[in-house]
């Protein structure tokens, strides 16, 4: 592992000050995340470096060891597709965009597609780099409600871990009959700490579903804030424009094809005092109109020996 020597400088944050460090933390541990790197302004994304990348813990400041970005020979991507299955049937018009966007991912970009209902995932093709087999299982829903959040979580937890990224893009509506409507949903909160835990990446776009949820204002609203929490928590990104179904999927999709060739993979040495567990992170830069996109918690495990 690489060593790196950060000079002794303070940094203003939250009106408090946090110290850069010159070493790891007394009681550390190696941790890995994959960021985003989209412009404040514009469409040209600035490159950034190791060195560019600063990463906080409550309000110290961590030594990163190391910032890969993923693309050609680090681009390795298992992108998993899950469709809700209560969806309206008007998603069909969207699935010509959803082949199109499969088609258009690199070689080294390994697709599987899912169907969430009953809490669960109907894998109807397992990840395969012959995107034209993925996209030939794309069908349409079946109009079966479940929680889109049960299902997510129950994906994560048989989902072999990988020295490839990991991210999900879901196509739902984000009602949840199951954990209800309101500010508190205990399976979004768990399916947020599993896709954290796991350093998974979830993307979601709004669609319309079937039945009462379809025209329940309350039903839409609480869907589309539930969507719009678990992918800013997990680092990804929320699409949605109303509740009616879009026109067109295909510039969210491209804006996803366009994020996932910003990516790095991002190696520090964290706080690891206390239990194990997903704790708080902090990651951002000082490069002119480069903004850091990140899940807000990660994984921590026991500290080095």
């Amino acid at each position: 592992m690489k060593t790196l020597l950060f000079l002794g400088t303070s940094l203003a944050i939250g009106g408090g000050l946090a110290l850069a460090v010159d070493k790891a933390p007394a009681s550390s541990a190696p941790v890995q995340m994959v960021v985003t790197v989209e412009a404040r302004r514009g469409v040209n994304v600035p490159a950034l470096n190791r060195e560019d990348f600063l990463v906080y813990q409550d309000k110290e400041r961590l030594q990163v060891v190391d910032a890969v970005p993923l693309q050609g020979r680090n681009g390795e991507l298992e992108l998993f597709i899950l469709l809700d299955d209560s969806s309206s049937w008007a998603l069909g018009s969207e699935l010509a965009d959803l082949r199109t966007f499969i088609d258009t991912q690199t070689a080294s970009t390994a697709i599987a597609i899912g169907y969430m209902s009953h809490g669960a995932v109907e894998t109807v093709q397992n990840p395969t780099k012959d995107h034209a087999l993925a996209a030939k299982a794309l069908r349409l829903p079946f109009g079966m409600a479940s929680s889109p959040y049960l299902s997510l979580s129950e994906l994560i937890k048989r989902w072999p871990e990988s020295q490839a990224r990991r991210e999900v893009l879901m196509v739902t509506s984000g009602a949840d009959p199951l954990g209800g409507n309101g500010v508190m949903n205990p399976y979004l909160d768990a399916a947020i700490k599993d896709a954290q835990r796991a350093g998974i990446t979830v993307h979601a776009i709004y669609t319309p579903s079937t039945g009462h949820s379809a025209h329940s204002y309350w039903r839409m609203n609480w869907g589309q804030n539930y969507l719009a929490e678990l992918t800013d928590e997990t680092g990804g990104e929320a699409y949605m424009l109303g509740s009616g179904t879009p026109v067109s999927i295909a510039p969210y999709l491209a804006d996803i094809t366009t994020r996932l060739t910003h990516q790095y993979r991002i190696s520090f040495l964290a706080n690891a005092e206390g239990k194990p567990g997903v704790k708080s992170i902090k990651v951002t830069t000082e490069v002119p109109n480069a903004e850091i996109v990140a899940a807000s918690k990660v994984y921590i495990p026991h500290s080095l020996p």
